[in-house]
């Protein structure tokens, strides 16, 4: 082969490499527009007029997890009013790292808007992370509004570390005979996932000035002891003792 042969294998060669290289970085810059694309349309579809993109554009997020998403999940937890999507919201929060999504959700306790205190309440006690229990305020706990509050009694049930309990039932007893059917169930609930360490809590509920503090503490007990019982058929039950003057202390 002549020298002449070489060196136009040569040029050849590098033309051939160079040209491999550049398709590559072609792909690669088509690859990331494409994958721009796809997590503007999702973010996009969050805030689409229809509750059903809504929830494909969650499902969609929540299916490649990618830190972008956090922040705009965040925001719509705030304000969307459907429960399916904003239940479809939390689990693709759940499905990003802890580390990115526990900062921001902490931050979201402190929002002057309810729902976003709710959400991100719902959302940390479905992650589950104990790093989250000293954000639990006893404000949260009391929160004047009632969707905050359940959501702040659930997430305490939940994250509370060991030994805590008393003082949480403490705190959750002062809840008592707040709202109705639904929130004093979530109430109870609470309570009740706390086990023996509550009983001593109610106590103070048995002579309570506001009988439906003491109708909503004999319930409690009820669904303690005999957690088969229907909180409905317990706080009926509970009533019809208060009304008659009972304080539930008989048979004990």
């Amino acid at each position: 082969m002549t020298r002449s042969s070489l060196r136009t294998e040569e040029v050849v060669s590098m033309t051939v490499t160079g040209q491999d290289t550049n398709t590559n970085r072609d792909t690669d810059t088509d690859a990331d527009v494409d994958t721009d694309a796809d997590a503007a349309r999702a973010i996009g579809g969050l805030a689409d007029g229809r509750a059903s993109v809504r929830l494909r554009a969650a499902l969609a997020i929540g299916s490649a997890p990618d830190p972008r998403y956090i922040g705009p999940l965040v925001e719509r937890c705030a304000t969307e009013p459907e429960f399916f999507v904003r239940d479809m919201l939390t689990w693709a929060l759940n499905r990003h790292p802890v580390t990115l999504t526990l900062p921001v959700l902490l931050h979201e306790l402190r929002s002057e808007r309810p729902q976003a205190r709710s959400q991100a309440l719902h959302t940390l006690s479905k992650i589950g992370d104990p790093r989250a229990w000293p954000a639990i305020t006893r404000a949260l706990l009391a929160d004047p509004d009632d969707e905050v509050a359940r959501s702040a009694w659930r997430a305490a049930a939940v994250l509370v570390p060991e030994g805590e309990e008393p003082a949480l039932a403490t705190v959750l007893a002062t809840q008592l005979g707040r709202g109705g059917h639904e929130t004093q169930l979530s109430l109870s609930r609470a309570l009740v996932a706390l086990g023996e360490p509550m009983v001593a809590a109610l106590l103070p509920a048995r002579t309570a000035a506001d009988p439906a503090v003491r109708a909503h503490g004999l319930a409690t007990e009820k669904l303690l002891r005999d957690p088969e019982t229907s909180f409905a058929f317990a706080i009926e039950e509970a009533k019809r003792v208060v009304a008659l003057g009972g304080s539930g202390q008989e048979g004990h």
